[in-house]
Parts: C-alpha cells; sequence; structure tokens
C-alpha cells in the first residue's frame, strides 16, 4: 500500500485537531504535524512526526522538505482576525510570509519529486467586505467574484495569499526562457465562523458564536460583542474538516475555480442564543456591542453562494444548524464542562 505523507502547520488549532483525527483513521495516511506551540500527547500520538517551530523559519522549512516527500499540503497556520487587526506587521509577516515560505516548499518538493504537489488552503469570509448594512442585506448569498473589497488586515492577507497560491498554480516564473520545472496544485477553501465544541475559540472575529455556548456550559455571564440580529455563515467544524478532505481528494479536472465559497447554515446572534437557551435556561447572556468588531461582521455577507462547490466536487454539509446543536454541540460541549 502506498503511504501518503501529509504536512499541516498550524496543526495545534482548532482545524488542524480534527483534521489529524481524521487523517488517523486513513491508513494509508501519515502525518507530520507542524506548529508553534507543543501538541498535547494524545494527539500527537496520532502522527507520524510532530514539528515545534515558526512557518517563518525558512531553515526549518528547508529541512522539512529534505526530510519528507510531502504528497498533499494543509496549510492551516495562520494569525486570526482579532490579533491581526491590532498587529497589522506581524499579520502580514505570519499569513502572507508564512504562506509565501509554504509555498516556496510545495514547488521544491514538485520538482524534486517530478509531480504536483497538492496544496490545501483555509481561506475565509473575511475576504469580502460589503460597504453598509444595508447592502449587505441586499446582496444576499455572496458569490465567490463579488465584494472582493476586505476591510481587515486578516481578510486582506486571505485574499492576497488566494492569489497568491493561483500564481504558484498557473504562472509561476512566467518569463523564464525555459519552461519551470514544478506545479503547486493549489486548492482554497473560504471557510464561514467555524464553531468546535472540541477546542476554545482563539480570537476570531467570528468567535462570538461559539464563545457563547462555551460560557453558557461553564455557567458563566457572557456579553456579546455583536448586536442580536448580527448574521454571518457558521459551519460545524466536522463539515470544515469534511470540506478540506473532499477538496484535496477531488480529480482536478473536475474543478472550476481555485477557490470555492462553502456554507452550512447563517443564524442571527439572537438565534444562537435561542439555540443555546433551550439547553442552558439559565445562559447570562447580554447584547454589548463592540461598534468596531461589529463594523467589521456588518462588512461580512449574511450568506455565501457555494453551488460550484456543490457542483464540482459534491459538497454537502452534514449539519445544519439545528443537527449542529443537537448532535454535535451541545452534548460535546456539555460533556466536556461536567465533572
Amino acid at each position: 500500500m502506498a503511504v501518503k505523507t501529509v504536512l499541516i502547520t498550524g496543526a495545534s488549532g482548532e482545524i488542524g485537531h480534527g483534521l489529524i483525527q481524521a487523517l488517523a483513521e486513513q491508513a494509508d495516511v501519515r502525518v507530520v504535524a507542524l506548529d508553534l506551540h507543543p501538541m498535547a500527547d494524545a494527539m500527537a500520538a496520532k502522527c507520524y512526526r510532530v514539528v515545534i517551530g515558526d512557518i517563518l523559519d525558512k531553515a526549518l522549512i528547508e529541512s522539512l522538505s529534505a526530510a519528507h516527500d510531502f504528497d498533499v499540503i494543509h496549510h492551516l497556520a495562520a494569525l486570526l482576525s482579532t490579533k491581526s487587526e491590532r498587529q497589522p506587521m506581524l499579520a502580514h509577516k505570519v499569513n502572507v510570509e508564512g504562506t509565501m515560505n509554504l509555498l516556496e516548499l510545495a514547488i521544491g518538493q514538485s520538482r524534486l519529486q517530478g509531480r504536483e504537489i497538492t496544496f490545501l488552503y483555509p481561506s475565509s469570509v473575511a475576504v469580502y467586505g460589503l460597504p453598509s448594512l444595508d447592502a449587505k442585506r441586499k446582496a444576499g448569498k455572496v458569490k465567490e467574484t463579488e465584494w472582493l473589497t476586505p476591510r481587515t488586515m486578516y481578510g486582506t492577507n486571505k485574499l492576497y495569499c488566494e492569489l497568491l497560491g493561483t500564481y504558484y498554480s498557473e504562472h509561476y516564473r512566467q518569463l523564464d526562457a525555459d519552461a519551470v520545472q514544478g506545479r503547486v496544485d493549489f486548492r482554497g477553501l473560504r471557510f464561514p465562523g467555524l464553531i468546535s465544541a472540541d477546542t476554545v475559540p482563539t480570537g476570531g472575529t467570528s468567535d462570538y458564536g461559539p464563545e457563547m455556548l462555551h460560557n453558557a456550559a461553564q455557567g458563566k455571564a457572557y456579553p456579546c460583542f455583536v448586536r442580536e440580529d448580527a448574521r454571518i455563515p457558521f459551519m460545524a467544524m466536522p463539515d470544515g474538516v469534511t470540506a478540506l478532505l473532499q477538496l484535496a481528494a477531488a480529480p482536478a479536472k473536475k474543478l472550476t475555480r481555485r477557490v470555492y465559497n462553502i456554507g452550512a447554515f447563517a443564524p442571527s446572534a439572537g438565534e444562537i442564543l435561542a439555540f443555546t437557551k433551550k439547553a442552558f435556561p439559565k445562559a447570562a447572556v447580554t447584547f454589548s456591542p463592540d461598534q468596531k468588531r461589529q463594523g467589521i461582521i456588518d462588512g461580512w455577507p449574511e450568506d455565501v453562494n457555494d453551488d460550484a462547490a456543490r457542483v464540482d466536487w459534491g459538497w454537502k454539509p452534514a449539519f445544519g444548524l439545528e443537527r449542529a446543536f443537537a448532535e454535535y454541540l451541545l452534548p460535546a460541549i456539555t460533556r466536556r464542562y461536567t465533572k
């Protein structure tokens, strides 16, 4: 049996945890995990190798390339939206320069192996920027080519890296006299807000949804930083992991885009609270909008059009809003905080 080697950067994060668990169930896959922070022993045991290091460390990236023949790269490492807004220079380094380092690794691996390397990139609805709340409400489900005017550093980084990935796939060093050896098969997903039952939110602008749930389960008061009517698309973490795996496995000839929207459900903050209170009637949630963070949310679409993903590679979320709460979020979060 041919064994595939998969590199995951940002492996200790929310998506990384789910991705490692899913890949560990495949006998023909070995995972090389890279993260700035040590990984929990139980998760590390599911990996072929765990490397603690920085995606900005070019010597480390080169050593990984020398040690392994990668089949697939899942580049998950990123500085999230809130911190990126507060430290834009650091965001550029991590989100853009770090991505460049991984794309260079991919093109180098392609030359060494004589075949395309599949590169999965989690982008975000933050690439969109609608000018007003009225425009947002009129826009409906936004397509991949619409409203690409991000208003945050994180969204700007993500959109630029989508373009970088496309460049490495289709136009890399196009002025060279001889054809360049090596190809990257870049595939991006514009994720909505991801809600995980297994990991605690870590600073995303969409984290008011999971924060509400995690605080309610612990009996803690939570001042929600957006209005009750705030609405953006969300997705249960297992569907996010499934989408990455499905897109990675899709035949290249069936793909009509480099970057795809994916969606699942799009509740208002008030609707999230209503579901939360069904499980935790004493949940002490108040709406105390932070006008600056609310302004960012108001610039993101209420929902996304993911028709291309559904047609090209069969995308279909397993979890709608009700099932996400009833079968995934509430049972797992309740267990997490029940002593």
